[in-house]
Protein backbone atom coordinates (compact mmCIF):
# COMPACT_ATOMS: atom_id res chain seq x y z
CA UNK A 1 0.00 0.00 0.00
CA UNK A 2 1.26 3.56 -1.28
CA UNK A 3 2.23 5.52 2.05
CA UNK A 4 -0.02 8.88 2.57
CA UNK A 5 1.72 11.97 1.84
CA UNK A 6 1.99 13.62 5.47
CA UNK A 7 1.58 17.27 5.84
CA UNK A 8 2.40 20.14 8.58
CA UNK A 9 -0.45 22.52 9.53
CA UNK A 10 0.92 25.50 11.45
CA UNK A 11 -1.66 28.20 12.82
CA UNK A 12 -2.21 29.79 16.05
CA UNK A 13 -6.27 29.68 14.87
CA UNK A 14 -6.75 26.56 16.99
CA UNK A 15 -10.52 26.70 15.04
CA UNK A 16 -8.79 27.74 11.76
CA UNK A 17 -6.67 24.70 12.38
CA UNK A 18 -8.78 21.67 13.12
CA UNK A 19 -10.97 23.16 10.11
CA UNK A 20 -7.97 22.78 7.33
CA UNK A 21 -6.32 19.53 9.41
CA UNK A 22 -10.29 17.83 8.55
CA UNK A 23 -10.50 18.89 5.09
CA UNK A 24 -6.81 18.10 4.27
CA UNK A 25 -7.05 14.80 5.61
CA UNK A 26 -10.14 14.04 3.61
CA UNK A 27 -8.55 14.34 0.71
CA UNK A 28 -6.21 11.21 1.58
CA UNK A 29 -3.63 13.46 3.19
CA UNK A 30 -1.90 12.40 6.84
CA UNK A 31 -2.25 15.07 8.80
CA UNK A 32 -0.02 17.23 11.64
CA UNK A 33 -0.44 20.21 13.63
CA UNK A 34 1.74 22.75 15.22
CA UNK A 35 0.29 26.13 17.03
CA UNK A 36 3.32 28.10 16.27
CA UNK A 37 6.70 28.71 14.33
CA UNK A 38 8.81 27.78 16.74
CA UNK A 39 6.92 24.31 17.56
CA UNK A 40 6.71 24.00 13.48
CA UNK A 41 10.42 23.88 13.53
CA UNK A 42 10.84 21.00 16.25
CA UNK A 43 8.55 18.87 14.54
CA UNK A 44 10.21 19.19 10.84
CA UNK A 45 13.55 18.43 12.89
CA UNK A 46 11.99 15.56 14.50
CA UNK A 47 9.78 14.20 11.97
CA UNK A 48 10.13 14.16 7.76
CA UNK A 49 6.93 15.61 6.21
CA UNK A 50 6.23 15.87 2.88
CA UNK A 51 4.64 19.59 2.84
CA UNK A 52 3.89 22.28 5.42
CA UNK A 53 1.46 24.60 5.32
CA UNK A 54 2.01 27.69 7.44
CA UNK A 55 0.40 30.52 8.34
CA UNK A 56 2.18 34.32 8.13
CA UNK A 57 0.72 36.18 11.31
CA UNK A 58 1.53 33.87 14.70
CA UNK A 59 2.44 35.14 18.22
CA UNK A 60 5.71 33.62 18.96
CA UNK A 61 7.33 33.15 15.46
CA UNK A 62 6.28 34.59 12.40
CA UNK A 63 5.83 32.00 9.77
CA UNK A 64 9.14 33.97 7.71
CA UNK A 65 11.16 33.46 10.55
CA UNK A 66 9.97 30.35 11.01
CA UNK A 67 10.55 29.70 6.83
CA UNK A 68 13.79 30.97 7.23
CA UNK A 69 14.73 28.22 9.94
CA UNK A 70 12.86 25.17 7.89
CA UNK A 71 14.58 25.83 4.73
CA UNK A 72 17.64 26.25 6.10
CA UNK A 73 17.24 22.96 7.59
CA UNK A 74 15.22 21.21 5.33
CA UNK A 75 15.51 23.12 1.08
CA UNK A 76 13.90 20.77 -0.33
CA UNK A 77 10.45 20.62 1.87
CA UNK A 78 8.13 22.81 -0.21
CA UNK A 79 6.52 25.22 2.27
CA UNK A 80 3.01 26.78 1.26
CA UNK A 81 2.45 30.40 3.06
CA UNK A 82 -0.77 31.44 4.20
CA UNK A 83 -1.35 35.17 3.99
CA UNK A 84 -4.13 37.85 3.93
CA UNK A 85 -4.99 39.45 0.69
CA UNK A 86 -3.69 42.36 1.93
CA UNK A 87 -0.20 41.20 2.47
CA UNK A 88 0.99 40.42 -0.45
CA UNK A 89 4.30 42.17 0.15
CA UNK A 90 4.62 39.66 2.71
CA UNK A 91 3.99 36.32 0.29
CA UNK A 92 6.36 37.91 -1.85
CA UNK A 93 9.00 38.18 1.04
CA UNK A 94 8.45 34.62 1.50
CA UNK A 95 8.78 33.34 -1.88
CA UNK A 96 12.20 34.93 -2.13
CA UNK A 97 12.95 33.17 1.22
CA UNK A 98 12.32 29.91 -0.27
CA UNK A 99 8.42 29.37 -0.46
CA UNK A 100 6.82 26.81 -2.42
CA UNK A 101 3.42 28.91 -3.09
CA UNK A 102 1.32 31.25 -1.19
CA UNK A 103 -2.54 31.65 -0.54
CA UNK A 104 -4.85 34.63 0.35
CA UNK A 105 -7.13 34.11 3.06
CA UNK A 106 -10.05 33.50 3.27
CA UNK A 107 -9.14 30.46 1.32
CA UNK A 108 -10.03 29.21 -1.82
CA UNK A 109 -10.65 25.47 -1.08
CA UNK A 110 -10.31 24.08 -4.38
CA UNK A 111 -7.12 26.48 -5.02
CA UNK A 112 -6.06 24.70 -1.89
CA UNK A 113 -6.26 21.05 -3.00
CA UNK A 114 -4.69 22.15 -6.33
CA UNK A 115 -1.83 23.76 -4.75
CA UNK A 116 -1.05 20.86 -2.36
CA UNK A 117 -1.74 18.29 -5.84
CA UNK A 118 1.02 20.48 -7.13
CA UNK A 119 3.76 20.74 -4.29
CA UNK A 120 3.38 17.39 -4.31
CA UNK A 121 3.80 16.57 -7.55
CA UNK A 122 6.87 18.31 -7.95
CA UNK A 123 8.58 17.07 -5.09
CA UNK A 124 7.67 13.73 -6.29
CA UNK A 125 8.93 14.39 -10.14
CA UNK A 126 12.32 15.73 -8.41
CA UNK A 127 13.10 12.56 -6.31
CA UNK A 128 12.20 10.71 -9.13
CA UNK A 129 14.08 12.36 -11.62
CA UNK A 130 16.72 12.29 -9.10
CA UNK A 131 16.84 8.38 -8.62
CA UNK A 132 16.70 8.06 -12.26
CA UNK A 133 19.41 9.85 -12.65
CA UNK A 134 21.35 8.14 -10.35
CA UNK A 135 20.56 4.81 -11.78
CA UNK A 136 21.01 6.00 -15.03
CA UNK A 137 24.56 7.30 -13.97
CA UNK A 138 25.81 3.46 -13.47
CA UNK A 139 24.52 2.53 -16.89
CA UNK A 140 23.83 5.41 -18.89
CA UNK A 141 25.53 8.82 -19.43
CA UNK A 142 23.24 11.19 -20.80
CA UNK A 143 25.64 13.69 -21.53
CA UNK A 144 23.33 16.68 -19.77
CA UNK A 145 19.99 15.34 -21.52
CA UNK A 146 17.51 16.57 -19.14
CA UNK A 147 13.89 15.21 -18.97
CA UNK A 148 11.51 13.02 -17.19
CA UNK A 149 8.15 13.76 -19.80
CA UNK A 150 7.40 10.49 -21.28
CA UNK A 151 8.28 10.88 -24.88
CA UNK A 152 11.98 11.80 -23.39
CA UNK A 153 12.02 8.65 -21.33
CA UNK A 154 10.94 6.78 -24.28
CA UNK A 155 13.61 7.97 -26.78
CA UNK A 156 16.09 7.62 -24.14
CA UNK A 157 15.51 4.11 -23.76
CA UNK A 158 15.59 3.41 -27.35
CA UNK A 159 19.01 5.34 -27.50
CA UNK A 160 20.05 3.35 -24.61
CA UNK A 161 19.05 -0.11 -27.05
CA UNK A 162 21.12 1.65 -29.96
CA UNK A 163 23.89 2.85 -28.63
CA UNK A 164 26.00 -0.33 -28.29
CA UNK A 165 25.50 -1.45 -32.21
CA UNK A 166 27.21 -0.31 -34.95
CA UNK A 167 24.05 1.00 -36.69
CA UNK A 168 24.27 4.07 -38.29
CA UNK A 169 21.64 6.59 -36.71
CA UNK A 170 19.42 9.21 -38.69
CA UNK A 171 18.17 11.91 -35.89
CA UNK A 172 15.69 14.05 -36.96
CA UNK A 173 13.83 17.47 -34.98
CA UNK A 174 13.50 20.79 -34.98
CA UNK A 175 16.08 23.45 -34.47
CA UNK A 176 17.09 23.62 -31.11
CA UNK A 177 15.65 20.37 -29.62
CA UNK A 178 19.15 18.92 -28.52
CA UNK A 179 19.99 16.38 -31.74
CA UNK A 180 23.73 16.88 -30.83
CA UNK A 181 23.30 15.77 -27.39
CA UNK A 182 21.89 12.56 -28.58
CA UNK A 183 24.62 12.06 -30.43
CA UNK A 184 27.24 12.28 -27.84
CA UNK A 185 24.40 10.28 -25.57
CA UNK A 186 24.70 7.65 -29.00
CA UNK A 187 28.83 7.69 -28.46
CA UNK A 188 29.75 8.05 -24.93
CA UNK A 189 27.27 5.00 -24.52
CA UNK A 190 28.89 2.25 -27.10
CA UNK A 191 31.82 0.61 -27.66
CA UNK A 192 33.53 3.46 -29.43
CA UNK A 193 33.27 5.51 -26.44
CA UNK A 194 36.88 5.81 -25.75
CA UNK A 195 37.67 6.78 -29.37
CA UNK A 196 37.34 10.34 -31.06
CA UNK A 197 33.47 12.01 -31.13
CA UNK A 198 34.29 14.21 -34.03
CA UNK A 199 31.65 16.78 -35.21
CA UNK A 200 31.00 18.55 -38.09
CA UNK A 201 27.93 20.76 -39.33
CA UNK A 202 27.40 20.50 -43.04
CA UNK A 203 25.41 24.11 -43.20
CA UNK A 204 28.68 26.19 -42.07
CA UNK A 205 30.63 24.95 -44.98
CA UNK A 206 30.61 26.27 -48.59
CA UNK A 207 30.12 23.50 -50.92
CA UNK A 208 33.76 23.71 -51.98
CA UNK A 209 35.36 23.00 -48.68
CA UNK A 210 33.19 20.27 -47.69
CA UNK A 211 34.61 17.84 -49.65
CA UNK A 212 37.82 19.01 -47.98
CA UNK A 213 36.98 19.03 -44.25
CA UNK A 214 35.53 15.31 -44.88
CA UNK A 215 37.36 13.41 -46.46
CA UNK A 216 40.92 15.83 -46.56
CA UNK A 217 43.23 17.16 -49.28
CA UNK A 218 46.39 16.76 -50.69
CA UNK A 219 49.27 19.10 -50.33
CA UNK A 220 48.94 21.59 -53.93
CA UNK A 221 45.33 19.75 -54.47
CA UNK A 222 44.02 23.28 -54.57
CA UNK A 223 44.88 26.87 -54.24
CA UNK A 224 46.18 27.17 -50.45
CA UNK A 225 46.88 23.41 -49.78
CA UNK A 226 50.36 24.09 -48.96
CA UNK A 227 49.98 20.74 -46.65
CA UNK A 228 48.32 17.38 -46.80
CA UNK A 229 45.42 17.45 -44.15
CA UNK A 230 43.24 14.69 -42.63
CA UNK A 231 39.35 15.25 -42.83
CA UNK A 232 37.03 14.78 -40.26
CA UNK A 233 36.63 10.74 -41.32
CA UNK A 234 40.43 10.36 -40.49
CA UNK A 235 40.13 12.33 -37.40
CA UNK A 236 37.01 9.80 -36.28
CA UNK A 237 38.94 6.83 -37.13
CA UNK A 238 37.45 4.03 -33.93
CA UNK A 239 35.03 6.47 -33.27
CA UNK A 240 32.31 8.98 -34.10
CA UNK A 241 31.38 11.44 -36.69
CA UNK A 242 28.17 12.96 -36.61
CA UNK A 243 27.32 15.33 -39.35
CA UNK A 244 24.79 17.97 -38.28
CA UNK A 245 22.38 19.27 -41.20
CA UNK A 246 23.31 16.58 -43.44
CA UNK A 247 20.14 17.67 -45.65
CA UNK A 248 22.25 20.75 -46.46
CA UNK A 249 25.12 18.73 -49.04
CA UNK A 250 24.73 19.31 -52.24
CA UNK A 251 23.95 16.38 -54.53
CA UNK A 252 27.66 16.05 -55.32
CA UNK A 253 28.71 15.52 -52.21
CA UNK A 254 25.77 13.55 -51.00
CA UNK A 255 27.15 11.16 -54.16
CA UNK A 256 30.53 11.07 -52.41
CA UNK A 257 29.04 10.74 -48.66
CA UNK A 258 27.55 7.42 -49.47
CA UNK A 259 30.14 6.15 -51.63
CA UNK A 260 32.22 6.31 -48.31
CA UNK A 261 29.24 4.82 -45.92
CA UNK A 262 28.87 2.12 -48.45
CA UNK A 263 32.37 1.04 -49.11
CA UNK A 264 34.29 2.42 -46.27
CA UNK A 265 36.93 3.91 -47.88
CA UNK A 266 37.36 7.80 -49.82
CA UNK A 267 40.35 9.20 -51.48
CA UNK A 268 41.65 12.93 -50.46
CA UNK A 269 40.86 15.80 -52.51
CA UNK A 270 43.72 15.52 -54.99
CA UNK A 271 45.20 12.19 -53.96
CA UNK A 272 44.66 8.72 -55.60
CA UNK A 273 45.75 6.60 -52.83
CA UNK A 274 42.50 4.85 -51.06
CA UNK A 275 41.76 5.51 -47.61
CA UNK A 276 39.95 3.05 -45.57
CA UNK A 277 38.49 4.18 -41.91
CA UNK A 278 36.28 2.51 -39.11
CA UNK A 279 33.51 4.90 -38.56
CA UNK A 280 29.78 4.72 -36.82
CA UNK A 281 28.08 7.60 -38.72
CA UNK A 282 25.18 9.73 -37.31
CA UNK A 283 23.93 12.26 -39.06
CA UNK A 284 21.15 14.27 -38.13
CA UNK A 285 18.77 16.79 -39.73
CA UNK A 286 16.06 19.53 -38.93
CA UNK A 287 14.22 18.74 -42.45
CA UNK A 288 11.23 16.56 -43.50
CA UNK A 289 14.36 14.16 -45.88
CA UNK A 290 11.54 12.38 -47.51
CA UNK A 291 10.19 16.13 -48.82
CA UNK A 292 13.74 17.02 -49.89
CA UNK A 293 13.49 13.28 -52.03
CA UNK A 294 10.35 14.08 -53.86
CA UNK A 295 11.70 17.60 -54.28
CA UNK A 296 15.11 16.38 -56.17
CA UNK A 297 17.19 18.30 -53.32
CA UNK A 298 18.37 14.55 -51.39
CA UNK A 299 19.26 11.30 -52.47
CA UNK A 300 16.82 8.39 -51.82
CA UNK A 301 19.74 6.10 -51.69
CA UNK A 302 21.33 7.84 -49.23
CA UNK A 303 18.31 8.81 -47.16
CA UNK A 304 18.18 4.87 -46.57
CA UNK A 305 21.99 4.69 -46.20
CA UNK A 306 21.70 6.82 -42.83
CA UNK A 307 17.67 5.41 -42.40
CA UNK A 308 19.07 2.49 -40.47
CA UNK A 309 17.96 3.79 -37.10
CA UNK A 310 15.77 7.04 -36.89
CA UNK A 311 15.58 8.85 -34.37
CA UNK A 312 12.83 12.00 -33.49
CA UNK A 313 13.98 14.42 -30.57
CA UNK A 314 10.26 16.22 -29.98
CA UNK A 315 9.94 19.67 -30.11
CA UNK A 316 10.05 21.25 -26.26
CA UNK A 317 6.46 22.45 -26.75
CA UNK A 318 5.26 18.81 -26.78
CA UNK A 319 7.11 18.12 -23.84
CA UNK A 320 6.26 20.88 -21.66
CA UNK A 321 6.43 18.77 -18.57
CA UNK A 322 10.60 18.90 -18.76
CA UNK A 323 10.35 23.11 -18.60
CA UNK A 324 10.67 22.98 -15.08
CA UNK A 325 13.65 20.86 -14.58
CA UNK A 326 15.09 22.79 -17.43
CA UNK A 327 14.56 25.92 -16.03
CA UNK A 328 15.88 25.30 -12.91
CA UNK A 329 19.47 23.56 -14.70
CA UNK A 330 20.05 26.61 -16.48
CA UNK A 331 19.23 28.32 -13.22
CA UNK A 332 21.36 27.44 -11.81
CA UNK A 333 24.16 26.63 -14.36
CA UNK A 334 24.47 30.70 -15.37
CA UNK A 335 23.78 31.46 -11.53
CA UNK A 336 26.74 30.10 -10.60
CA UNK A 337 28.39 31.42 -14.29
CA UNK A 338 27.63 34.83 -13.10
CA UNK A 339 28.03 34.58 -9.43
CA UNK A 340 24.46 35.60 -9.10
CA UNK A 341 22.36 34.29 -5.90
CA UNK A 342 18.95 33.54 -7.72
CA UNK A 343 16.99 31.18 -6.33
CA UNK A 344 14.25 30.27 -8.42
CA UNK A 345 11.38 31.82 -10.34
CA UNK A 346 7.77 33.36 -9.37
CA UNK A 347 4.69 31.50 -9.64
CA UNK A 348 3.47 33.63 -12.44
CA UNK A 349 6.75 33.74 -14.17
CA UNK A 350 7.20 29.62 -14.10
CA UNK A 351 3.39 29.43 -15.43
CA UNK A 352 4.55 32.09 -18.24
CA UNK A 353 7.39 29.34 -18.84
CA UNK A 354 5.25 26.41 -19.40
CA UNK A 355 2.68 27.80 -21.71
CA UNK A 356 4.81 29.83 -23.76
CA UNK A 357 5.65 28.10 -26.98
CA UNK A 358 9.22 28.00 -27.37
CA UNK A 359 9.73 28.15 -31.19
CA UNK A 360 13.51 28.20 -30.78
CA UNK A 361 12.84 25.15 -28.54
CA UNK A 362 15.60 24.00 -25.32
CA UNK A 363 18.09 26.24 -27.58
CA UNK A 364 15.90 29.53 -27.09
CA UNK A 365 15.10 28.62 -23.19
CA UNK A 366 18.66 28.38 -22.70
CA UNK A 367 19.00 31.95 -23.78
CA UNK A 368 15.76 33.26 -22.24
CA UNK A 369 17.14 32.10 -18.72
CA UNK A 370 20.64 33.40 -19.26
CA UNK A 371 19.51 36.87 -20.02
CA UNK A 372 17.07 37.00 -17.53
CA UNK A 373 19.70 35.97 -14.82
CA UNK A 374 21.86 38.14 -16.19
CA UNK A 375 19.46 41.15 -16.05
CA UNK A 376 17.97 39.85 -12.47
CA UNK A 377 17.13 42.88 -10.10
CA UNK A 378 15.82 40.40 -7.21
CA UNK A 379 16.33 36.77 -6.00
CA UNK A 380 13.66 35.55 -8.36
CA UNK A 381 13.34 35.90 -12.16
CA UNK A 382 10.15 37.47 -12.72
CA UNK A 383 7.45 38.04 -15.47
CA UNK A 384 9.06 40.90 -16.19
CA UNK A 385 12.43 39.24 -17.02
CA UNK A 386 10.96 37.22 -19.67
CA UNK A 387 9.43 40.60 -21.89
CA UNK A 388 9.56 38.59 -25.18
CA UNK A 389 6.97 36.37 -24.10
CA UNK A 390 4.02 39.04 -23.19
CA UNK A 391 2.84 39.58 -27.06
CA UNK A 392 2.43 35.16 -27.86
CA UNK A 393 0.70 34.41 -24.43
CA UNK A 394 -1.70 37.46 -24.61
CA UNK A 395 -2.59 35.70 -28.05
CA UNK A 396 -2.85 32.73 -26.46
CA UNK A 397 -5.28 34.80 -23.99
CA UNK A 398 -7.21 36.03 -26.74
CA UNK A 399 -7.72 32.44 -28.19
CA UNK A 400 -8.25 31.11 -25.67
CA UNK A 401 -11.73 33.56 -25.03
CA UNK A 402 -12.83 31.53 -28.03
CA UNK A 403 -11.58 28.34 -26.82
CA UNK A 404 -10.80 24.55 -29.01
CA UNK A 405 -11.85 26.72 -32.32
CA UNK A 406 -15.53 27.30 -30.94
CA UNK A 407 -17.54 28.06 -34.05
CA UNK A 408 -20.30 30.88 -33.91
CA UNK A 409 -22.64 31.77 -36.55
CA UNK A 410 -25.00 35.07 -36.93
CA UNK A 411 -28.15 32.33 -36.48
CA UNK A 412 -26.78 31.77 -32.87
CA UNK A 413 -28.74 33.35 -29.88
CA UNK A 414 -26.45 34.92 -27.25
CA UNK A 415 -27.28 32.61 -24.81
CA UNK A 416 -26.33 30.01 -27.01
CA UNK A 417 -22.88 31.91 -27.71
CA UNK A 418 -22.39 32.13 -23.85
CA UNK A 419 -23.26 28.26 -23.61
CA UNK A 420 -21.32 26.82 -26.12
CA UNK A 421 -18.20 28.87 -24.90
CA UNK A 422 -19.04 28.11 -21.26
CA UNK A 423 -18.65 24.28 -22.04
CA UNK A 424 -16.05 24.53 -24.78
CA UNK A 425 -14.14 26.35 -21.87
CA UNK A 426 -14.72 23.37 -19.50
CA UNK A 427 -13.98 20.99 -21.59
CA UNK A 428 -10.29 23.09 -22.23
CA UNK A 429 -9.72 22.85 -18.80
CA UNK A 430 -10.08 19.48 -18.33
CA UNK A 431 -13.02 19.67 -16.38
CA UNK A 432 -11.68 22.09 -13.63
CA UNK A 433 -13.82 24.53 -12.82
CA UNK A 434 -11.69 26.49 -10.87
CA UNK A 435 -9.25 27.06 -13.81
CA UNK A 436 -12.61 27.06 -16.25
CA UNK A 437 -14.06 29.95 -14.00
CA UNK A 438 -10.62 31.65 -14.02
CA UNK A 439 -10.05 31.80 -18.10
CA UNK A 440 -14.09 33.08 -18.58
CA UNK A 441 -13.51 35.67 -16.11
CA UNK A 442 -16.43 34.32 -13.94
CA UNK A 443 -16.41 33.14 -10.14
CA UNK A 444 -16.89 29.97 -9.85
CA UNK A 445 -20.55 30.22 -8.44
CA UNK A 446 -21.27 32.11 -11.14
CA UNK A 447 -19.67 29.06 -13.46
CA UNK A 448 -21.99 26.32 -11.07
CA UNK A 449 -25.41 28.11 -11.62
CA UNK A 450 -24.82 28.12 -15.58
CA UNK A 451 -23.57 24.47 -15.33
CA UNK A 452 -26.70 23.43 -13.85
CA UNK A 453 -28.99 25.78 -16.09
CA UNK A 454 -27.35 23.71 -18.57
CA UNK A 455 -28.38 20.88 -17.01
CA UNK A 456 -24.57 19.16 -17.04
CA UNK A 457 -24.36 19.30 -13.26
CA UNK A 458 -27.19 18.40 -10.56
Amino acid sequence: MRKKSTVLVVDDDSAHRTMLMTLIGGWGYAVSQADDGSTAIEKVKETSFDLVLMDVRMVKISGLEALETIKSYNPAIPVIIMTAYSSIETAVEALKQGAHDYLTKPLDFDKLRLTLERAMEHTRLKEENRLLRESLGKQFDRRNIIGKSSTMLTLLETVAQVAPSEAIVLISGESGTGKELIAGALHFNSLRKTGPFVKINCAAITETLLESELFGHEKGAFTGADRRKEGRFSQAHGGTLFLDEVSEMSLMMQVKLLRALQEREFNRVGGETTIQVDVRVIAATNKNLMEQINEGAFREDLYYRLNVVELHVPPLRKRKQDIPLLTRHFLEMFADKNRKAIKGFTPKAMDNLIRYDWPGNVRELMNAVERGVVLARSNYLGVEDFPFMKDSLLQNDQDSANPVGLAMSGDMSLEDVEKAAILNTMEAAGGNKSEAARRLGITRKTLHKKLKAYGVMQ
